[in-house]
């Protein structure tokens, strides 16, 4: 298989740093063809500007996203985006790994889906009107390709539980793993968590490695999040969830069939790193 990791650290001896090594060794050995996007090494450039168009009118207004479009269709796009989604179009499966930081990716990172993600090919993607808007959420240019967040937390996993102060991991996460991933096809696997990093003793560090390691090997078979498709008959015509759909679930839950997944938990030692389901009640339990 081919594996894009997408990945943020600015530090190469970081923890994150050590996990995408040992990743690559692995999947390298295994037979499989990995390239990385590392986008502190890189330099990439996070801003989101008239310099991503080379052929564009500079007399003229910036529309971001409309520029986007016509540099997209007409291949004068800037070669550095380009490239970036010439590596998802290559990809089977798409990695995106790094620290959580302020409740969310690194500014690096969510630049680079700012300019990658261009109109017509990330959104704006098929017909829009009446109950079809788009080919989105469940279809798009990623349809067929698997993608999995890897992220390193600093604080405890209570802290991301579903009565947490920080919020529930899986509601954190919805931006990315809905918004990000499921938008333009990518079926999305459960992410590998791993908390308390900054306590982790060297035998946790290694239990970490291996775990990451299996989920990427194993990828191809893991069971997905369920997220329903904006086309599939779930919502009306104005893209709402129909009533008879959701029991009582409330939130991000309402947009997942069957039974909602909570993301495996790591506590500082040997852990247990495996996605389970949960009923959607239990979002209220302690």
């Amino acid at each position: 298989m081919k594996y894009l990791i997408v990945y943020a650290h600015p530090e190469p001896k970081s923890l994150t740093g050590h996990l995408k090594d040992r990743a690559v060794g692995a999947l390298t050995a295994a037979g499989h063809d990995v390239v990385v996007s590392d986008l502190y090494a890189m330099g990439w450039k996070a801003v989101a500007d008239g310099d991503d168009f080379p052929v564009r009118d500079r007399g003229a207004p910036l529309n971001y996203g409309y520029a986007s479009k016509e540099a997209y269709a007409a291949g004068n796009q800037s070669t550095d985006i380009a490239e970036e989604q010439r590596k998802l179009l290559w990809a089977d499966v798409v990695v995106l790994q790094f620290p959580f930081w302020w409740y969310g990716m690194p500014a690096i990172m969510k630049g680079w889906f700012d300019r990658v993600y261009a109109y017509g090919f990330a959104y704006g993607v098929g017909p829009h009107g009446g109950a079809q808007w788009g080919k989105r959420f469940g279809e798009g240019i990623l349809l067929g390709k698997r993608a999995m967040v890897a992220m390193t937390v600093g604080g405890r996993m209570s802290h991301y539980g579903p009565r947490g102060v920080n919020g529930n991991i899986d509601d954190l996460l919805w931006p990315i793993h809905h918004g990000l991933l499921f938008y333009p096809g990518l079926t999305v696997v459960p992410p590998a968590v791993f908390y308390e990093v900054n306590k982790a003793t060297p035998d946790a560090v290694e239990s970490m490695a291996q775990a990451y390691i299996r989920r990427l090997l194993d990828i191809e078979a893991a069971e997905s999040i369920a997220f329903r498709s904006q086309n599939g008959g779930d919502y009306d015509e104005l893209q709402v969830l129909k009533p008879e759909h959701g029991d009582d679930r409330i939130g991000h839950a309402l947009h997942q069939s069957g039974t909602p997944f909570v993301s495996n938990t790591f506590l500082g030692v040997l852990g247990d790193y495996t996605p389970r389901h949960i009923s959607p009640t239990s979002r209220d339990a302690a």
